[in-house]
């Protein structure tokens, strides 16, 4: 057995516990193969932890001499609340003003996925994209607003169904002048 296989056993493990604690039969037909799917699933989507954002990035870095902002927007994301385990999920937008490279597009969204697949919340995810993306680019600036929808507070708690939540880090140029992040939030049609 690899050291993943083994890894997925213990929290199958786990699962089948917790599954008894909650006072179900863990043997019942619906739920004998509940304990090792569930702890598939959860390896899968906390995959951010066996990942290196850096080098995500580092993958498709190329020189570019433009200096204007360059948008992806809408970058849609699944993570874990680090406090209660539910999910949260929503959209990214990236921006930022290159400084003589640009990156491949497809990976700010492979950096997304890095820090969202793990236990997280959401204005720690905005800030950690906000860095990597500055810190990998070398960028004059770098803005992320990131918008998600929570189940720790539609499903448990204050039970608000239509809440959502924003937040946004900047850094470099946008954070000196109101101006380019006026312009971010235009160039994302809102």
């Amino acid at each position: 057995m690899n050291d993943t296989q083994d890894k997925i056993s213990q929290i199958a493990e786990h699962y089948r516990a917790i599954i008894e604690l909650l006072g179900e039969d863990p043997n019942r037909e619906g739920l004998v193969k509940t304990p090792m799917r569930a702890a598939k699933a959860m390896y899968n989507v906390t995959c951010g932890y066996r990942e290196n954002a850096d080098e995500v990035m580092s993958q498709a870095i190329f020189e570019y001499a433009g200096s204007q902002i360059i948008v992806v927007k809408d970058i849609e994301f699944y993570s874990l609340c680090e406090h209660h385990i539910l999910p949260f999920f929503g959209k990214v937008s990236i921006g930022y003003i290159p400084n003589g490279n640009m990156i491949g597009l497809s990976k700010l969204a492979r950096v997304v996925n890095v820090f969202a697949r793990r236990l997280q919340v959401q204005e720690r995810l905005t800030s950690q994209i906000c860095e990597a993306v500055m810190s990998s680019l070398s960028a004059h600036g770098v803005i992320v607003k990131c918008e998600a929808e929570h189940l720790c507070m539609k499903m448990r708690g204050v039970e608000k169904q239509d809440s959502s939540t924003v937040t946004i880090d900047y850094a470099g140029r946008f954070a000196d002048s109101p101006e380019l992040r006026r312009e971010f939030y235009e160039m994302l049609g809102r």
